[in-house]
């Protein structure tokens, strides 16, 4: 079978999207790092469990959430709770899961981290864009999402 190969436009598009990603996760762990002393992965966590009811999640469902690793997980939330931002539990009924739960000070760092990783997502993504442009790629990065959850590795 002849593969598809990409066009010069194709090409173009995929190798921009490549470079912009590379670009925008390593600003955006800059900014974050430098401001509030979180990673992009712990920043993550603690707006899942901050959007969670009860501001907790199982660990499984986190990572699943992320789509990371349990032992990257795993570590994250070490690192977090030794910082006192998240409290680990295990479930009474079944004593394999495990919870993570956002405290008062993750939560006080949350909000101290949001405006700024907020300013940087819209000066270097959100306003790089028409509304148009903006509709049109949460589209299409979201039938990109939909094929990839839906077809196996």
């Amino acid at each position: 079978m002849t593969p598809r190969w990409l066009t010069e436009a194709e090409q173009d598009a995929w190798l921009a999207f490549l470079t912009a990603a590379s670009l925008l996760e390593r600003r955006v762990g800059r900014q974050l790092e430098r401001d509030s002393g979180l990673s992009h992965l712990q920043y993550e966590i603690l707006v899942r469990l901050a959007d969670a009811s009860d501001g907790e999640l199982r660990m499984t469902e986190l990572a699943a959430t992320l789509l990371n690793s349990k032992s990257k997980l795993t570590y994250q939330v070490d690192q977090l709770e030794k910082a006192g931002l998240v409290t680990r539990r295990t479930c009474r009924q079944d004593l394999r899961a495990v919870y993570a739960r956002l405290t008062d000070a993750g939560r006080e760092r949350l909000e101290q981290a949001a405006p700024g990783h907020v300013d940087t997502v819209r000066e270097f993504f959100i306003d790089a864009f028409t509304p148009d442009q903006l509709a049109a790629v949460a589209a299409g990065f979201g039938e990109v999402n939909r094929r990839l959850r839906e077809s196996p590795e």
